[in-house]
């Protein structure tokens, strides 16, 4: 859904975070093609769309369905590596109406089991590999808490989110 909301009227400004990590001719076509879809008048047929698409989302997902998370960076704002995928789990709290710790699963234990991995990742379990997130906050009360990441652990190494994101300031985008 984050891919699908970049075509809307609708779509929110953009992450500045995002922004920031862009490099200088990304930022400056995403934005341009931003204001260009924004100044349609809505609804368009993608806002329409994109509405329907969240109700089968959660259709499917009610009926059964294996849901999970995963983003195609576009060059979209919305989706660029890691922001898309925390945007994709936001939506699926705020435009599909499942609760954060429903969104959380989805894109996690849900993503294991898409992948054939549920036996060695994507729960917190004895035995499991421990890739885990430290969060400035509580993503099951508030779902926009899962942007506070302090540190990543990747095969038991830490590693501080801010001195990551520093790390690609300025250079996603266009080679």
């Amino acid at each position: 859904m984050a891919v699908f909301e970049g075509a809307t009227t609708t779509q929110p400004q953009p992450n500045q975070e995002a922004l920031n990590a862009m490099s200088p001719d990304a930022r400056d076509f995403y934005l341009q093609r931003l204001t260009a879809t924004k100044s349609v008048k809505g609804p368009t047929a993608y806002d329409k769309a994109y509405v329907n698409a969240t109700k089968m989302e959660k259709m499917f997902y009610d009926m059964g369905g294996l849901l999970s998370v995963g983003t195609d960076p576009t060059g979209n704002g919305g989706t660029i590596a890691g922001f898309g995928n925390w945007r994709a789990i936001e939506l699926l709290v705020k435009a599909d109406g499942f609760t954060p710790m429903e969104a959380i699963k989805i894109a996690t234990l849900n993503g294991a089991v898409a992948l054939g991995f549920d036996k060695t990742i994507g729960t917190i379990e004895t035995g499991k590999a421990a890739d885990l997130l430290v969060i400035d906050g509580d993503p099951s009360r508030n779902i926009n808490d899962l942007r506070k990441v302090q540190f990543v652990f990747k095969n038991g190494v830490g590693y501080n989110s801010k001195k990551l994101f520093e790390s690609v300031k300025g250079k996603v985008g266009f080679n």
